[in-house]
């Protein structure tokens, strides 16, 4: 079903059985791993294609085999400064191969050696390559396949231009339990203002804001992204103001770690007007250089995010500048027209052919780590609400994420979102290296999810069972391992 724009529409009330907030791909992978009878309501704050999953360049981790758990695990603590919550790191870690496999039933085009295995690229803080990619706009390889997948279920309605400015309450036995939201129709300008401004709560009406609507749910998800659109600076869309997060402190719902924000060591120094262009990390996992104004090398760029950025930030101030530089001069020029062709042409954009010259850099807010609390099945602290994505805070990422983890944390833990909603109970998680990596789905033992439907009619579903297990090793023992190396 083709998304509905809302823009200024006077709606009326109306009610399904999972409402979900966000349209990225948190929301999406969830909406298709619930049951095909399930009445789905989306909404999307602005446009469907104005979420940051579109934006992801770099990739998406996977675990490559068995015996790279362990490496992984490391990887991500370390990037995490420890203080990751381990049971979601390896929850993520195991889970990785079932979702990659998905995304390829479902069609994603990701880049493939000679022998037509996957072909990995690495990025910062990555002990060795695992990372699937599309070209350098992997995350709108991804988001634009989840999204045709969803629009094909006739039992999801996805309505453009709603914001959410509240949750509807019920109480049971004194408890007060998530029944739906409070939307309100934008415009696309509006789309930009956070949920107290829209919903009135500071005593003034929002230009751009129609009466708002209820929608009444068994179930809630909030997929609605990070904080970027309260900086001056984010490679973030300006829609994504937290609104979650106010929607939650309003009604002392968990949250956790509200000050862990990412700054990415590279967004373009562009006189460009709007949000800061990223450049992908995965440029410097290929080879790409940090210079100062000497044209000198300063740092080892393939240090966690928040060690680069530090870095090219005491750089700037020794050498009195707005920005660093960033040169392409030692990766391959078919890796640079052929992997970062998009990056490329951005910069061509501003006068600069990475090709033949650096191009200039600065540190932006880029990614939030803390949250909305959430436990392994992404629900949060009141009974029928749940949370996935840059929304959530279930503590994968620890203090600094670990590059191109985040598409697979929101994937991963979406799904178990929907898990729990339809059963009630956690969802098994696989074992170290199963499945393995064909690009085939496997059926829900029910066989009647959405995606179960869509997979048997690509003919990409096969009915083999996932090999379910314990943590292959004791984390711990991991954690106690990586700090003293």
């Amino acid at each position: 079903m083709e998304p509905m724009d809302m823009t200024s529409a006077n709606v009326e009330n109306m009610a399904c059985d999972v409402v979900i907030a966000g349209c990225g791909v948190a929301g999406l992978y969830a909406a298709l791993n619930l049951p095909e009878d399930t009445q789905i309501v989306m909404l999307s704050k602005g446009r469907v294609d104005e979420c940051d999953s579109m934006l992801a360049q770099g990739g998406i981790c996977v675990l490559p085999e068995g015996d790279d758990y362990e490496a992984f695990f490391t990887d991500t603590l370390r990037a995490g400064h420890f203080e990751n919550r381990r049971e979601s790191v390896d929850i993520m870690i195991r889970s990785s191969r079932t979702v990659i496999d998905d995304l390829l039933a479902l069609g994603v085009d990701f880049e493939r050696k000679l022998d037509g295995t996957l072909d990995f690229t690495r990025e910062g803080a990555h002990s060795r390559p695992r990372i699937a990619f599309h070209a350098d706009i992997t995350g709108k390889e991804i988001t634009t396949k989840l999204l045709d997948a969803v629009r094909r279920l006739p039992n999801v309605k996805i309505l453009e231009h709603v914001a959410m400015v509240d949750i509807l309450l019920e109480s049971h036995d004194g408890v007060d339990t998530c029944a739906g939201v409070v939307a309100v129709p934008v415009t696309e300008e509006a789309s930009l203002d956070p949920a107290d401004e829209l919903s009135g709560t500071l005593g003034k009406s929002a230009d751009g804001a129609a009466a708002p609507f209820n929608i009444r749910a068994t179930h809630t998800l909030w997929a609605c992204g990070g904080i970027g659109g309260v900086y001056d600076h984010s490679t973030n869309y300006p829609q994504l103001t937290g609104d979650a997060c106010y929607i939650a402190t309003q009604h002392g719902i968990a949250c956790e770690h509200l000050d862990y924000v990412q700054i990415h060591p590279t967004g373009l120094a562009s006189p460009q007007p709007g949000r800061t262009f990223l450049i992908s990390e995965s440029c410097r996992g290929e080879g790409a250089v940090l210079l100062n104004q000497a044209g000198e090398r300063f740092t080892d760029e393939l240090q966690p995010r928040d060690v680069v950025a530090a870095a090219i930030r005491s750089q700037m101030k020794k050498d009195g500048s707005d920005h660093e530089w960033l040169s392409f001069a030692p990766v391959p020029r078919d890796v640079i027209c052929g992997h970062f062709a998009n990056i490329r042409a951005r910069c061509l954009e501003d006068g600069r052919d990475i090709v033949d010259e650096p191009i200039p850099v600065v540190p932006t807010q880029h990614y939030f780590m803390g949250g909305v609390w959430v436990n392994r099945d992404s629900a949060t602290s009141m009974p029928g609400l749940y949370a996935a994505g840059e929304t959530s805070c279930n503590g994968v990422h620890g203090k600094n994420r670990l590059a191109s983890n985040s598409l697979l944390e929101s994937l991963v833990f979406a799904r178990r979102a929907a898990y729990s909603m339809v059963h009630g109970a956690s969802l098994g998680v696989e074992r170290a290296g199963e499945p393995a990596l064909d690009g085939a789905h496997r059926l829900s033992a029910a066989g009647n999810l959405s995606i179960d439907a869509l997979c048997r009619e690509f003919g990409t579903a096969v009915s083999e069972p996932v090999a379910y297990g314990d943590a292959p090793m004791d984390i711990e023992t991991i954690n106690a391992d990586a700090k003293e190396a």
